[in-house]
């Protein structure tokens, strides 16, 4: 048997998240699982780094999953290959899988994550990046927002930023790196606003409940103080609105350097 590292590209718009649904509710790890045994005759289960929500999406989702030793040797490439042709028409894709040591696993190894959040500002609709980022007619004042999320660094209690359905067992996080930058959209005049979340884990809906309180200052309703005294309340209802799921993104899982 081979325990194998799947890197996972998925647009998570049509998905009910990541987790398997009871029912025909679909997820992307039915989609994963149901695409495995195709090419291999296995039945598959598998171990995901973090649970996404319904209309997020990956860039680097990780997973893991044990299959016996195939009829013939097969690489990393043959194997991802392998799936990706038994997921079309899925919008997901297998970047990369490895064969890991028996004892890895995607989620308890896991030392860090990177989520990105993407913001568009123009007047005009989308319509090729529908359900890929949260459009907003109004401007944004990106280094207000970013001189903000600088006050959320470093290790807190992070309750004002907490889902009420959150199973963490306590809210204290690190959050080690909170960067808001702008960047030209589409040469005329519309701006796409990046925020790029670093931690080894966070609370449930906690990067877009941040991401909808910068939106906040970045409008010029709070200052970046502001920030400051919210995080501090330790309440909910202080803090802003919970961005959309469509413009959050998981970029990258890290694991120790072997």
């Amino acid at each position: 048997m081979t325990r194998w590292k799947l890197t996972i590209e998925y647009d998570g718009t049509k998905y009910f998240g990541w987790q398997r649904q009871d029912g025909d509710i679909p997820s992307v790890q039915q989609a994963i699982e149901e695409a495995i045994p195709k090419f291999c005759q296995q039945q598959a289960t598998l171990h995901v780094a973090g649970r996404t929500d319904a209309g997020v999406h990956a860039w680097g989702q990780v997973a893991h999953v044990d299959l016996d030793d195939f009829t013939r040797p097969m690489s990393g490439f043959e194997v991802a290959k392998a799936i990706n042709a038994h997921l079309r028409p899925h919008r997901i894709s297998i970047v990369e899988a490895a064969p890991v040591a028996d004892d890895f696993h995607a989620r308890f190894m896991a030392v860090k994550k990177l989520y990105r959040y993407r913001i568009v500002t123009r007047s005009a609709p989308l319509a090729i990046e529908e359900g890929l980022a949260w459009h907003l007619r109004r401007a944004l004042d990106a280094q207000a927002m970013h001189a903000s999320a600088q006050h959320l660094i470093g290790q807190h209690d992070f309750t004002s930023f907490r889902d009420a359905a959150c199973q963490a067992k306590s809210p204290v996080k690190t959050l080690d790196r909170l960067d808001v930058t702008a960047r030209d959209y589409d040469g005329m005049g519309g701006q796409e606003i990046l925020i790029e979340a670093e931690g080894r884990s966070f609370l449930h809906h906690q990067v877009r409940n941040m991401v909808g309180t910068l939106v906040l200052v970045g409008e010029g309703k709070w200052t970046p103080a502001d920030m400051k005294t919210v995080l501090a309340a330790r309440d909910r209802t202080k803090a802003g609105q919970t961005a959309p799921a469509e413009g959050l993104y998981l970029v990258r899982v890290d694991y120790p350097v072997s």
